[in-house]
């Protein structure tokens, strides 16, 4: 077998490879733009780029619907079947999907420095790939029988909410309407995004806990589960009607089941296996994004200027301290067990992953910080750098696992 079609055939051996493939590379072409486009808003470049766009609004279609989906999509592949006991999903399933979603986002950014109506097609692209991967995974779903499906029913439904979010973003580039624009930004976060990831969450790290930690107690409480979805989905609607005074009353409640499955499922214990515990520490980012959102609501409800004073700190600390983080932390167990190779985090990628940690702090404290005014875009563009450099070094360690054989010589 000649070196290409060895290449393609590890690729198609599992439907994770490919997917973290793309969003590794992807991961890196859309920090490489966004530190483009701040450079030159902050007077760093001579000229001030020009997109079909405005590029706020493409940087967070890009994190939302065209980052964190491929390494999602890699995972549930995987996962589903085992989960439901079903069919394995094939590779022209998730192939396709992957192909369609990569050639849409290659298609996006030619649109945005080109014309409006490529960056169109870029998204139709991609939304015909998140279709079939919902179809594909709403199939194995049903086709499940006597197995607990409570998880990937709520996963389902928000990858229903997630193809949603992309057809309203297409639509908002085709009529301009803002309601369809605001309603894909808050379906991104707070339908699709948070509820997959806090599912994902309430079934994993108990579950890894306690296959390393002596004399651990699994502790999965669905009803707080059901009560932080709920949140969740309160905070969405919240926000879509613009009612931003009263988030708190979700906020609060979700900020507290977070915290407190974090210290029951062993935070502290995490520690003395590194691979757990950047799981631990991702999740108890939640706990504090969410604290971060409700401090702010309130502080909103009880001035009289209307100013947001945290900023965007709040959703930084949710979507790069938890989603990012734990993104890290899940494509290097996954790439590492599907690869044959021992399940250790080594000290390189822990790194890696504390530097994702100080992006975080850096991009919240420019926001909440007052001395760090007078700097912020200086810190902005520091966040995005390590942000930049940790994901590419770990492109570098991992992507070429993906069209490796296996160490251990088996299948998949």
């Amino acid at each position: 077998m000649n070196k290409p079609m060895t290449v393609w055939y590890h690729m198609a051996a599992a439907p994770h490879r490919s997917f973290f493939l793309v969003g590794a590379l992807q991961g890196v072409m859309t920090l490489l733009w966004w530190i483009f486009d701040l450079a030159g808003r902050y007077g760093f470049l001579d000229a001030v780029p020009v997109w079909s766009v405005a590029p706020t609004w493409a940087h967070a279609f890009l994190m939302i619907y065209g980052f964190f989906p491929f390494f999602i999509f890699g995972f549930l592949f995987t996962t589903y079947p085992n989960w439901l006991a079903g069919e394995k999903i094939k590779a022209r399933d998730f192939l396709a999907t992957c192909l369609l979603m990569a050639v849409g986002v290659v298609l996006f950014y030619f649109g945005l420095a080109s014309s409006k109506s490529i960056l169109i097609s870029g998204v139709a692209v991609m939304l015909a790939g998140w279709s079939i991967a919902f179809y594909t995974l709403l199939r194995v779903l049903i086709g499940a029988s006597g197995q607990d499906k409570r998880h990937a029913k709520v996963i389902s439904v928000a990858l229903g909410f997630g193809c949603l979010g992309v057809a309203a973003y297409l639509l908002w580039l085709l009529t301009d309407s803002w309601a369809m624009l605001n309603f894909s930004r808050v379906a991104g976060i707070w339908f699709f995004l948070l509820p997959i990831v806090m599912t994902v969450s309430h079934r994993m790290i108990p579950f890894f806990s306690s296959r390393v930690l002596e004399n651990y107690v699994l502790v999965r409480p669905y009803w707080m589960l059901w009560l932080m979805l709920a949140c969740s989905v309160g905070h969405g609607l919240l926000q879509w009607l613009e009612a931003l005074p009263y988030l708190w009353l979700v906020d609060f409640p979700l900020a507290i089941c977070a915290l407190y499955l974090s210290f029951t499922w062993g935070f502290l214990r995490s520690f003395r296996v590194s691979l757990l515990a950047v799981l631990h520490l991702s999740f108890a980012w939640l706990g504090l994004a969410m604290l971060l959102y409700g401090a702010q609501s309130l502080m909103l409800l009880l001035s009289d200027d209307g100013i947001m004073s945290f900023g965007l700190a709040p959703l930084h600390a949710l979507a790069i301290g938890y989603f990012a983080s734990i993104v890290l932390g899940m494509a290097s167990r996954v790439t590492l067990g599907h690869s044959g190779r021992p399940l250790v985090l080594d000290n390189f990628t822990w790194l890696l992953f504390i530097g994702f940690q100080a992006t975080t702090i850096f991009r919240v404290a420019a926001d909440i910080v007052p001395a760090f005014a007078p700097m912020t875009s200086m810190l902005y563009l520091l966040a995005a750098f390590i942000w930049l450099i940790c994901f590419s070094l770990w492109a570098v360690r991992y992507v070429p696992i993906f069209w490796q054989q296996r160490m251990d010589g088996k299948p998949g």
